[in-house]
């Protein structure tokens, strides 16, 4: 009885170094599953950042165009104005004087433009929770929907498309994470514009693409809805969109996280909803829904 019990406790002890060895490997293995996950939710952070730098080079190039150029006025007029000195002229000087602040003051503005596009810019590559402020939810739409269109158009001069803009000019702002939701609309519209792209491509007949945007302010949310005539989204695969890695796209072309990053920043980041709708061969559009107040979970 005793050997029996002895021999009992040994494989016992055996069978607990085991289980402790698997728990521990089992640990390791969660652990690396969460880094790479990590990793990955970075890399489509980083690759739709890649898809933003075209139409950041477009946007900043506006405002910069505009303050190179009234820099190079006012480089003119402070040679005017002393000119203006140096005759006696004070009334002169004191107008142009005032233009010179005039153009100052454009500059600046201009310059806050192009700071703050590098600023979302930044805002959209680092890691970690967004912080959640109050936004211009139209502003936030507009802006991203220039950046994706343009970055579309630096790859393909010949792209053209019917815009059906309607923004409800009561919303205001909400409080949101505006790198996390810019990343959700600017995800959505760069499907939109790859559909209608395709289906451009497949169509026989004459085909005018159009995008859709449009913003609602509801009793307690705020609606933003994105609209695409591309080329839908099948029955049979509609319920799988927000999977991770489920994608319609061809091996290379897409990583199947941007849809399921997005549903997961917009329900677990803002506590909102995300839905989509959608006919085979005829349109799809989503919908984004954003609560006014409680937009997020402690």
């Amino acid at each position: 009885m005793v050997k029996y019990l002895s021999k009992t406790t040994k494989k016992l002890r055996k069978a607990n170094l085991t289980l402790a060895a698997t728990n521990d490997t089992l640990k390791n293995t969660v652990q690396e599953l969460k880094d790479t996950q990590a990793q990955l939710v970075h890399k489509e952070k980083m690759a739709s950042l890649g898809e933003l730098t075209a139409g950041i080079a477009h946007e900043i190039q506006n405002p910069l165009n505009f303050v190179n150029n009234f820099s190079e006025t006012n480089q003119e007029l402070i040679e005017e104005m002393l000119q203006e000195l140096m005759r006696g002229d004070t009334e002169g000087a004191i107008a142009l004087a005032r233009d010179i602040k005039a153009n100052e003051e454009r500059i600046h503005i201009h310059g806050k433009r192009a700071g703050g596009i590098v600023k979302g810019m930044l805002q959209h590559s680092r890691t970690g929770p967004g912080h959640k402020e109050p936004i211009e939810i139209n502003a936030l739409a507009d802006e991203y929907l220039r950046l994706s269109y343009h970055g579309i158009r630096a790859k393909d001069k010949t792209f053209k498309i019917k815009f059906r803009i309607c923004f409800d000019e009561s919303i205001g702002k909400v409080e949101v994470a505006p790198e996390e939701l810019g990343r959700v609309l600017l995800n959505l519209y760069n499907n939109a514009f790859y559909s209608i792209i395709e289906k451009k491509k497949q169509s026989k007949q004459a085909f005018e693409p159009m995008l859709e945007v449009t913003t609602r302010k509801l009793k307690n949310a705020v609606e933003i809805s994105v609209k695409d005539n591309g080329l839908g989204i099948p029955k049979q695969i509609i319920g799988k969109i927000f999977q991770p890695f489920f994608t319609t796209k061809p091996a290379g072309e897409g990583t199947g996280l941007g849809l399921s990053i997005s549903y997961d920043i917009i329900t677990k980041g803002h506590c909102g909803e995300l839905e989509v709708e959608a006919q085979e061969g005829e349109f799809t559009k989503f919908t984004i829904r954003l609560p006014l107040v409680n937009n997020s979970k402690e």
